[in-house]
């Protein structure tokens, strides 16, 4: 067997076999034969909500197992004729083989990611919030620049992005931000990005032209819609007003619009600035403090699978989830699943898509890898 085609196959059969773990493949195998006695019995449609519920259940199931059963069947066939072909010396019906492994590794990797993104919220829109770390105009500039990666990834994948929040830097980049994206699975792709981001460069800032290290923190919580009932008691509360900063017209920085919450049990701090109304701005806040409260039970109750979550901790060293060095040398490397990448600039263009697999993957397979920082 050809190394390009074996690389594929080995593509292929990791995700396979993620695929058949987060299903629980045998007990999805039972579940469906359950589910597909069910829909015989005319009595389940005596109740029509139940009988809903059943049919998207089986449909689910049946699409995930048809999926995974097609992608191995395609690799069987496809490794077969490779090895007839081989055999026979024909060597373009080798390569249309190995052309349609790689088609099926393609699909396995992104059934992989569909299948991930199954958590209670993960299909939701999401709020993202970016803070500077100590450090001054650096890790301010640097907070800019993550918002920007974030605006882009969220453009590449055909999200629509609102500014929510924004604190101006003393002298340059942003203090904090708050941005509302919307669009298919934006939580369940943006929630691996919660933590702390570490940059080494050359300073723009510095005359002597010296290697900076600067921290920036990433907080990502789901929209929670009108289903979910998420009590406040409006005595927990802390609400200020104050003048909006940054672009929004001409009332900005002449009316105190702006609004910001702090949840005294919890600590949680929101804020809203994007409307003219200080009455949108508050409901906008309220809807965020809402949402963080959720996200914080979500992680409770998914404990097992977020053993290496962390809440907000201190903006700064040995607490990163990332590091971006663009000098000496040029690495992008994931300290929680060893994903690197030597192009950087491409990754804060918003090239996002291969660390986010990789740690969903990671919550699924529990799998800790032991990663060193970079320099």
């Amino acid at each position: 067997m050809r190394a390009e085609a074996q690389q594929y196959i080995d593509r292929i059969d990791a995700a396979l076999d993620l695929l058949r773990r987060f299903l629980d493949w045998d007990r999805a195998l039972r579940r469906l034969d359950e589910l597909n006695a069910r829909v015989e019995d005319p009595t389940l449609w005596d109740n029509a909500k139940l009988a809903q519920e059943v049919m998207r259940e089986r449909t689910r199931l049946e699409s995930a197992i048809g999926a995974t059963r097609a992608i191995e069947g395609g690799k069987t066939d496809n490794a077969e004729l490779i090895e007839m072909a081989e055999a026979e010396g024909d060597e373009e019906m080798v390569n249309e083989a190995i052309a349609s492994l790689k088609a099926l590794a393609d699909q396995a990797d992104e059934d992989k990611i569909k299948a991930l993104l199954a958590g209670e919220a993960d299909a939701s829109d999401t709020y993202l919030e970016i803070h500077a770390g100590a450090g001054g105009t650096e890790s301010q500039d640097w907070a800019e620049i993550l918002s920007r990666m974030y605006r882009r990834w969220a453009e590449r994948r055909g999200y629509k992005v609102e500014l929510v929040d924004y604190q101006a830097g003393e002298t340059a980049g942003i203090k904090s931000a708050t941005f509302l994206i919307k669009g298919e699975n934006a939580y369940g792709y943006a929630k691996t990005e919660s933590g702390v981001h570490r940059l080494v460069r050359i300073s723009p800032y510095d005359s002597a032209a010296r290697r900076h290290t600067s921290f920036s923190s990433v907080w990502v919580y789901p929209v929670i819609d009108d289903n979910i009932d998420i009590e406040v008691k409006e005595s927990d509360l802390k609400i200020d007003t104050y003048r909006a900063s940054g672009a929004g017209g001409q009332h900005v920085n002449t009316t105190d619009s702006a609004v910001r919450i702090t949840h005294v049990p919890s600590g949680i701090i929101v804020a809203s600035q994007n409307d003219r109304s200080q009455h949108k701005n508050r409901a906008t806040a309220m809807n965020m403090l809402k949402a963080r409260l959720y996200e914080a039970e979500l992680r409770k109750r998914e404990e097992a699978a977020n053993t290496d979550y962390q809440a907000k901790t201190e903006i700064g060293w040995g607490h990163q989830i990332r590091s971006y060095v663009l000098q000496p040398y040029q690495l992008v490397k994931d300290l929680r699943t060893g994903v690197t990448s030597t192009a950087p600039d491409d990754v804060l263009d918003g090239a996002l898509d291969p660390f986010m697999a990789a740690a969903l993957s990671q919550k699924v397979t529990g799998e800790s890898v032991d990663v060193e920082d970079v320099d």
